[in-house]
This record gives C-alpha cells, sequence and structure tokens, in this order.
C-alpha cells in the first residue's frame, strides 16, 4: 500500500521550489534515509574536497605525495612541471582543505599528506581507472 506524501523538494541552483506530488512507497525508508542526510555545512565541505581533487594538477600533488614524501614548494614545482607561483597555490589550496601539511624551515615550506583518504582515494581511483 502506498502512502501519499507531500514533501517540499528542495529547489537546486536556479529552480523553483515546487511540491513532489509522487506517491511515496516506503515513507519509512524515506524519513530513514532523510534523516541520515549530513548537514549543508558538511555537504559544502564535501563538495569543496571533491572540487579541489578535480583539477589534474592538485591530483599530480597528491599522487606525489601519496606514499608519505616530503617536499619543498620548489621540488614540487618540479615534479608537475610548473612555476614555483603556481604549485604554491595549488598547496595551500589543498591546505586550506587539510588534505596536505605544511611545515616552514626557514625559508622553505614543506609539503606531506595530512588525509590518507586523500592518498589512498588517488591510489584506488588510479587503479581502477587503469584496470
Amino acid at each position: 500500500m502506498s502512502v501519499d506524501v507531500k514533501t517540499k523538494a528542495r529547489p537546486q541552483r536556479g529552480e523553483a521550489e515546487e511540491l513532489c506530488n509522487v506517491p511515496c512507497f516506503k515513507e519509512d525508508l524515506v524519513r530513514k534515509l532523510q534523516k541520515k542526510l549530513p548537514s549543508e555545512e558538511a555537504l559544502e565541505d564535501m563538495r569543496a574536497t571533491f572540487a579541489a581533487l578535480a583539477d589534474r594538477t592538485r591530483l599530480k600533488i597528491l599522487h606525489a605525495l601519496k606514499d608519505g614524501e616530503e617536499l619543498c614548494v620548489c621540488d614540487m614545482a618540479h615534479v608537475i612541471g610548473l612555476s614555483v607561483s603556481t604549485a604554491s597555490h595549488h598547496l595551500r589550496k589543498l591546505r586550506d582543505l587539510k588534505l596536505l601539511k605544511y611545515r616552514n624551515d626557514g625559508k622553505m615550506a614543506y609539503y606531506s599528506i595530512r588525509s590518507e583518504f586523500a592518498a589512498q582515494l588517488v591510489s584506488d581511483t588510479l587503479q581502477e581507472v587503469a584496470d
């Protein structure tokens, strides 16, 4: 038996708010899943992380550091084949997202993996697409 549950659908960007008039067949499951949805803040953090990971240069950086190496900005620029300022920009973005650790030694800035999840995700994804 289906229950006609009308819920307000959250509009996406550019969409008007509308009511869902489709019958809800698994009302208990729907409510359970609704309660488990992450907060808007958590979703935004996830979106920002995935957006950062959608950049080829940042994927190269994470791949280079995935095994626990620590590199200064200059060496990373050589690894990824870009200028020091461009490498620094991408490293800073990954650091701001808490995916990389950062330390200073005099005038030198060093980066290494902070997020084992990100390192594993890069490794696993690369292996998956290579198969």
